[in-house]
């Protein structure tokens, strides 16, 4: 219960009332929905830019091969992924799973500098949300007002074509957008086998992309930006990841305090330079007012400078009333991006780099397992030599058939091939073979003898294989 005898207190619960509840949603909880207005200026035109770079390597990646193989490839089903030609195995899943982790050691630790730029300028939902589907609601049903009037008229032709044409552009693309998905799960290759068959052929992949293509819809016709409010965890880790040393998003409150409307003809000596427009507000997609302090809604946008400096320019102040700054460089003008925090984040990332590298620097090509075969033992085959016999298999993670032999490393002895005098070690598969390796009785060591095996592909050593060797005491 609030003290009426404090009126200060009252007045601060009262400007602090915008934080009991996110701005979509009403008092009552239901639905506010968003009609931003179609933003403009150099944050925008800058992230326009960076939008279509983005956009174009997403929807080229999948067909860009380097030996074969798609550019970026994300096969849960299989266990098989791609990044950038390089092909990962389930025995190479520790190295995907360091470069994830290192990529999100990298986000916080962006984060913990520069806020939610990632939110802002690279994330898929903001790219597809405000450079795709937003744009051509623009340039369908108009600006943000024309839009409010559209939904309050009544249903008529005009209002039914304009509804009927966006939301078919919208689920157009989102079937793009699935079909474009899949081709990163299932390969460029499996989806057009797909497409080119009829849906009552393979009923559940068409089935698959229809869900897909359902949910897209869903979340850029509907959803929005309750995407990032409140399904996304991001914006909550804010708490946790920024401090008053982060550079984020900010008002100027040091020099836009205190707010009057802007008339030409009075004097603002004793007045900021915030004069009251609500553009900030009005421009931004998650109807934040920016004025209010860092929120979980900003996504970093940007739109609101863009909005606040037309105003600026307009009435003659200095641009930057809204601007990129941290909390210690509107309140003391010094700015020290590098704590403790940062350096730790910065710490753990160079450690894990430098073991993604030196990981990826001994990664071979082939990796070879040999064991001896289960449930046999040594066998004499002479007075002289014993024979061990060996299963072995080989995953060739190259993008070309190998041809291996193998040779002893270690003593003099011989390798004896089933079935061949060498294996063919497809690409990007397992293969199997048996061999028996027969060691002179003089050369053993005892009841075990640890043994090399060298794996070769034309006179060069690809990989080297340590196994044990038995042979009875003598």
């Amino acid at each position: 219960m609030r003290m009426n005898t404090d009126v200060e207190s009252d007045d601060v619960v009262e400007e602090l009332t915008f934080r009991d509840r996110i701005a979509t949603v009403d008092e009552r909880g239901r639905r506010n929905w968003i009609f931003p207005k179609k933003p403009s200026g150099r944050y925008y035109r800058w992230r326009t830019y960076v939008s279509w770079l983005l956009l174009g390597f997403l929807f080229a990646a999948p067909f860009i091969r380097i030996n074969g193989e798609q550019l970026v490839l994300l096969n849960v089903i299989e266990r098989k992924f791609v990044i950038f030609g390089v092909t990962f195995w389930p025995q190479d899943f520790h190295l995907f799973v360091l470069l994830m982790i290192a990529l999100i050691v990298a986000i916080f630790l962006f984060t913990a500098v520069y806020g939610r730029i990632f939110c802002g300028w690279i994330c898929p939902q903001t790219i597809f949300m405000e450079m795709v589907f937003r744009k051509i609601e623009y340039l369908i049903e108009g600006d943000s007002s024309q839009q409010r009037a559209l939904r309050a008229q009544p249903w008529n032709a005009g209002k039914i074509f304009k509804k009927a044409l966006k939301l078919g552009i919208f689920f157009g693309l989102s079937f793009l957008i699935a079909n474009l998905f899949l081709a990163y799960i299932i390969g460029v290759d499996e989806l057009a086998r797909i497409v080119s068959h009829p849906p009552a052929a393979r009923p559940g992949e068409f089935l698959a992309v229809l869900l897909f293509s359902g949910a897209f819809f869903f979340v850029f016709a509907w959803f929005r930006e309750q995407a990032c409010t409140l399904v996304c965890p991001y914006g909550r880790l804010q708490s946790v990841l920024l401090d008053e040393n982060s550079i984020v998003i900010s008002y100027d409150f040091a020099r836009g305090e205190p707010r009057k409307k802007y008339r030409r003809e009075e004097a603002r000596e004793q007045t900021g330079d915030c004069v009251e427009c609500y553009q900030c507000v009005v421009v931004c997609p998650t109807g934040i007012d920016i004025r209010d302090g860092t929120q979980l809604e900003c996504v970093n946008c940007t739109a609101c400078i863009d909005a606040c400096d037309h105003v600026m320019d307009k009435v003659g102040f200095p641009r930057g009333l809204i601007r990129y700054a941290s909390h210690s460089a509107i309140t003391t003008e010094k700015t020290d991006t590098m704590t403790p925090r940062v350096y730790g984040y910065t710490a753990v990332l160079v450690l894990l780099l430098g073991l993604i590298v030196y990981l990826f620097l001994s990664r071979t090509d082939i990796e070879t397992t040999i064991l001896r075969a289960p449930g046999t033992l040594y066998q004499l085959q002479n007075e002289k030599d014993v024979r061990n016999v060996f299963t072995m298999k080989v995953l060739n993670k190259t993008h070309k058939d190998v041809n291996l032999t193998l040779k002893l490393l270690t003593h003099d002895g011989t390798v004896t091939m089933v079935g061949g005098d060498n294996i063919n070690a497809q690409a990007g598969g397992i293969s199997e073979a048996v061999f028996f390796v027969d060691l002179p009785l003089g050369a053993l060591d005892g009841l075990r003898t640890n043994i090399s095996i060298g794996l070769f592909s034309n006179d060069a050593l690809l990989e080297t294989v340590r196994t044990t060797f038995i042979g009875p005491v003598h």
